[in-house]
């Protein structure tokens, strides 16, 4: 499929901060792409750049093949941006803000758009509503809304989620699907790797530099090593052993369960022994699959170690 974004050793410092230090990926026509990471790792940095709203220091952008800083005209009738902070007119109703957006991006006819898509997010019932009365996840899906009216090839997405409810994140990734089946691009950055799991490619960065960059799918089916899941009471106290039987980087606690990464599962039994010494009860251990969270822990401890 052909690339409509190339980054290729992008490059960013804000003073003595290192934002983005060589980062290079690709996002092919019709795929969910996701720019992955704790908070400052850069990410809001790559998706500003890709935008054309921050010059790079280093490295190149093209969207559709052109540099989108210096081809802003370009860059904004290609790209729809939606970013962290919800960005629109409180003091102007759904309605408006669309009509807003619309009339800045030379939009006449867009009265059955402002419909369609007002309806496609649900916000028909509410379009008189004033922007700074609406919920978090209403006002993510206007953002949506305001963004599409144009109707942009790429959607560029800030982490859209943060701070909106479960159920209103559910919402707003049935609408990200729905327009992936429509044919949009959606180039997506978001610390939550349950969301990164539905992307079909992710790059994993921090630190500003790449770690690894596949489908989800195959990042965990080439993890290396053996995870097992150990359920353990005081499970605290737990996490202390096993931190220091492992290493710290090698195990996470995840609720009442720990995830202990190690090179094979015969390197289990020690573990076994040193809790059952520190009179931990375990009621229960396994090997299970790496989740996309093992994988991005296990690659940022190696490049630690590097």
């Amino acid at each position: 499929m052909a690339s409509v974004v190339a980054v290729e050793g992008l490059r960013k410092k804000f003073g003595a901060t290192t934002a983005l230090d060589g980062v290079s990926f690709d996002v092919s026509a019709g795929e969910m792409f996701g720019v992955i990471g704790p908070d400052g790792a850069g990410k809001t940095t790559a998706m500003r750049t890709v935008c054309g709203l921050l010059a790079p220091d280093g490295g190149t952008v093209r969207v559709f093949g052109a540099d989108p800083f210096r081809e802003p005209r370009k860059a904004a009738a290609s790209i729809g941006y939606v970013s962290q902070r919800f960005s629109l007119y409180g003091d102007l109703s759904i309605d408006e803000n669309v009509e807003f957006f619309a009339r800045i991006h030379g939009v006449h006819d867009f009265a059955s758009r402002r419909s369609r898509l007002l309806s496609l997010t649900g916000l028909e019932p509410f379009r008189g509503r004033l922007a700074s009365k609406l919920s978090g996840g209403m006002k993510q899906k206007l953002a949506l809304a305001c963004t599409l009216v144009h109707e942009p090839p790429i959607l560029v997405l800030d982490e859209p989620t943060t701070g909106v409810d479960p159920v209103s994140r559910r919402e707003f990734w049935k609408l990200l699907a729905e327009f992936i089946g429509q044919g949009l691009t959606i180039v997506l950055a978001t610390p939550y790797l349950d969301e990164a799991e539905r992307c079909h490619r992710v790059a994993l960065i921090a630190g500003g530099r790449l770690l690894a960059l596949d489908a989800p799918g195959r990042l965990q089916a080439a993890a290396e090593g053996a995870l097992v899941e150990v359920v353990a009471s005081p499970i605290r106290r737990a996490l202390d052993v096993v931190r220091t039987a492992v290493g710290s980087d090698r195990v996470q606690l995840f609720g009442d369960r720990l995830h202990v990464r190690l090179n094979d599962e015969g390197d289990y039994p020690p573990v076994a022994r040193a809790l059952g010494e520190a009179g931990i009860e375990v009621t229960g251990s396994r090997v299970i699959p790496h989740t996309l969270e093992d994988v991005f822990i296990d690659r940022l401890a190696q490049e630690k170690q590097s």
